[in-house]
């Protein structure tokens, strides 16, 4: 994980973050999506952000463990189209242009610290990479989980490299091509969430488990978490799967579908 100089990393607590806020305390990184008014929508520079935080943990010997967040009622509802479209989103971001291209799906598994999920609004479309990106996702029993890009006129493609890592292929395909909300039982059926519980339950929940991990050896966990990396099957390409994300919205049906989500109407799919 090597997207910021050594330099970079050291000033760290003197930037300034647009859409993250930031916070260390007792070894654990907590690193919260603050974009509640667009539904914590992923924005390039955002993801820059996201990196600049994944790379500080990982080479901060002192942080332990990075506890993922959101607020508002929408923990994230995938990528921001408009800004992907070139539409320019004003931002005070300090964060530099990172040193290589940043691939989200590729975020998670390089920092080889323990991630923790607390999930207490809705995913959708690209919110998923934090979900099967952590290593423990504890999500509240009244949030909705949905996939629908093929609504939109295109396809989760790096969505679903990701969701294959945790999940059954057959499900993920299932839940890609039909679009549909997935109830979070089926999620913790299916692995995809590691623990479900109530509102009230949840910041108990998540101090148990970060009590419990600073029991355990960073080190060892380290390590651990560095060879699982490695025996990992290395299939899944996501700069192919973005730009076939890229081919797709360029279709007539992906232009469609996206115009009559604006418009609020049905698409009219012609196949092309």
């Amino acid at each position: 994980m090597q997207y910021f100089n050594t330099h970079t990393l050291e000033s760290f607590h003197q930037q300034t973050f647009a859409f993250l806020l930031v916070e260390e305390n007792n070894h654990v990184l907590t690193v919260t999506l603050n974009r509640e008014k667009k539904k914590n929508a992923l924005h390039p520079q955002m993801v820059v952000e996201l990196a600049y935080a994944m790379q500080y943990a990982h080479s901060n010997k002192d942080i332990w463990m990075i506890l993922l967040q959101a607020k508002g009622n929408v923990f994230c509802a995938g990528a921001d189209l408009k800004a992907m479209a070139g539409f320019a989103t004003p931002h005070n971001s300090s964060i530099p242009v990172p040193d290589d291209e940043i691939l989200i799906g590729e975020l998670f598994n390089k920092v080889y610290k323990p991630t923790i999920a607390k999930v207490t609004g809705d995913v959708y479309a690209g919110g998923f990479f934090f979900l099967a990106g952590c290593n423990i996702v504890v999500a509240q029993d009244d949030v909705k989980f949905g996939l629908p890009e093929v609504k939109r006129g295109i396809y989760p493609f790096q969505v679903m490299a990701s969701l294959l890592q945790v999940m059954p292929a057959r499900k993920v395909v299932d839940w890609c091509i039909r679009g549909y909300n997935l109830p979070v039982a089926e999620a913790v059926k299916y692995g995809l969430v590691t623990q479900m519980v109530s509102a009230e339950q949840i910041d108990e929940t998540i101090q148990n488990i970060i009590i419990e991990l600073k029991q355990n050896s960073p080190s060892a966990i380290r390590f651990g978490l560095m060879a699982y990396d490695a025996i990992q099957p290395k299939s899944a390409e996501h700069k192919y799967l973005f730009d076939m994300l890229m081919k797709t919205i360029q279709t007539k049906d992906g232009q469609e579908g996206l115009k009559a989500f604006r418009e609020k109407r049905p698409p009219v799919w012609t196949g092309e």
